[in-house]
């Protein structure tokens, strides 16, 4: 370690010691899940890079009101860090961030071949035209030009076994190759008061000068996991099994338990039931077009309980009045067939319930004309458009699901922007996808939180985001060491790094 690398070390820590928030900065930030569970947890958001427009805007507007500079999309593979620092007045980029988070993009780097990320980091000029390997190695860059005290990188479950590669082991090589004490775990988010059963992979780390040990945070909910979710954690820990991996250490830890002894998961009804019911689509007041969030909707009742309350009063996300992104997508077809589900069906069921609701319309049809319409008629074809979706059972089995009321949701994914059908509200009287509003509910954003855009881009940016409870968790897990790591530390003067 250089003599300038120790110092920037010391800083920080005499910063931390004299009582300073801890800085973030978050590295394809979307519009801010981790930058608001770290917020919540007592860091300062100094900073935020994100490609993404109206991502950008969304995080701009919610952490730094009114600073234009913070809502701007920059692509990191032309925005260096000193850039960055001289753009937003951080100061010198050695001195100017004690935390990042972020993750590149998982598809963006898992496919160069066989090749280590190791290999990556020391022999970047090999890689330089490969956009797959290159927002890896932006990070990589702004790690070292900033040199954090601690990081976190979150990524899909598949990051451990992603084409044969465990991406977050050899991560944590590179890591240690640059000084720091890795480690990572896979995290589900229920198990964090967020009522969605999304399954993440964290990792975190810490200059070893600190001398701490990485640690996740312990559960604080309990459900049990539906199968789906067990199997996918075990294809994830394949490669761990390897004689490769097993025969020597590896940075993976086994997550903290969740019990049956703790507080329920929070459900899609407890996490919903208190927003405004939405029945206009109904009876015809719903239209195509553009969803706008400049309508405000009451809350039904002024005295919300647990989650609700804590959506509503967020500390500098409060909304005392109402919801502005209560919208939803015009599906006229489908509003009757949401109906007729039950909490649970997913494509298969959804179809077969459409099947027996054409030949139920062409019974009552026959009973009105007094003669069938001929099957594969262009009558017949028309009237079974207007009721039955078109997609192959065999290929779509996942493509559509009514949520449990009494479950945490099932994962919320980025093609929301897209479709909701993954998310049908369970209350049949409402017979709808869910709403913005919903989603963010979903994903646990505070009622006062804010999305740039119009309905598409909010749906996607809450799909791609990290669920800011569980970010919290993680944060406050942070928080602790950092603290401890500082009390710990000898009271060494700064100047003694010149002589190191």
């Amino acid at each position: 370690m250089s003599i300038f690398d120790r110092r920037a070390v010391l800083t920080k820590i005499e910063r931390l010691r004299s009582g300073a928030s801890p800085r973030v900065l978050d590295l394809f930030a979307g519009c801010g899940g981790l930058s608001l569970g770290f917020r919540a947890a007592g860091f300062e958001i100094a900073a935020a890079v994100e490609f993404d427009r109206e991502a950008a805007r969304s995080h701009g507007e919610n952490f730094h009101p009114g600073d234009p500079r913070h809502a701007l999309a920059r692509d990191i593979t032309n925005t260096s860090p000193e850039q960055l620092a001289r753009e937003l007045d951080l100061g010198p980029v050695s001195a100017a961030i004690d935390v990042i988070v972020g993750g590149p993009p998982c598809q963006a780097f898992a496919r160069v071949g066989r090749s280590k990320l190791r290999e990556i980091d020391e022999h970047p000029e090999a890689f330089m035209h490969d956009p797959r390997a290159q927002l890896y190695l932006e990070y990589l860059h702004y790690v070292d030009a900033f040199r954090p005290l601690a990081l976190l990188m979150e990524n899909v479950p598949d990051a451990l076994n992603h084409g044969g590669q465990n991406i977050a082991e050899e991560t944590c090589e590179v890591l240690r190759d640059k000084g720091y004490i890795a480690g990572y775990t896979l995290l589900n988010a229920s198990f964090y008061g967020v009522p969605q059963m999304r399954e993440r992979m964290i990792l975190i780390a810490y200059r070893e000068e600190l001398d701490v040990e990485v640690e996740f945070p312990a559960p604080t909910h309990f459900v049990k996991l539906p199968p789906g979710y067990t199997g996918s954690r075990q294809v994830a820990l394949k490669l761990l099994s390897k004689a490769h991996l097993a025969d020597r250490a590896h940075s993976y830890h086994t997550p903290p338990a969740a019990n049956p002894g703790l507080p329920s998961a929070v459900t899609a009804a407890t996490a919903l039931s208190d927003l405004p019911k939405m029945t206009d689509h109904l009876v015809g007041k719903l239209k195509r077009g553009a969803r706008r969030f400049d309508e405000i909707q009451r809350y039904p009742t002024s005295k919300p309980v647990g989650f609700a309350k804590l959506m509503r009063e967020w500390p500098g996300f409060e909304s005392r009045v109402g919801i502005s992104d209560h919208v939803i997508r015009y599906l006229p077809r489908d509003w009757k067939l949401f109906a007729r589900m039950n909490a649970g069906d997913q494509y298969p069921e959804a179809h077969a319930h459409a099947l027996k609701m054409f030949d139920e319309a062409l019974t009552e049809l026959r009973s009105k004309t007094g003669s069938a319409i001929r099957s594969g008629s262009k009558a017949w074809e028309a009237l079974r458009a207007s009721i039955v979706p078109p997609y192959d059972v065999s290929k779509f089995p996942n493509k559509w699901r009514k949520m449990e009321p009494d479950l945490p949701a099932r994962t919320l994914m980025a093609h929301l922007g897209k479709d909701s059908y993954s998310h049908i509200h369970y209350d049949s009287a409402q017979a709808r996808t869910i709403s913005v509003r919903e989603a963010a509910r979903l994903q646990s954003f505070p009622d006062g939180f804010k999305f740039a855009g119009t309905m598409n881009p909010a749906f996607k940016q809450i799909g791609n985001a990290v669920p800011p409870l569980l970010a919290r968790a993680v944060a406050l897990k942070i928080q602790e060491t950092l603290e401890r790591a500082v009390r710990n530390q000898l009271d060494e003067p700064i100047g003694a790094a010149a002589a190191v």
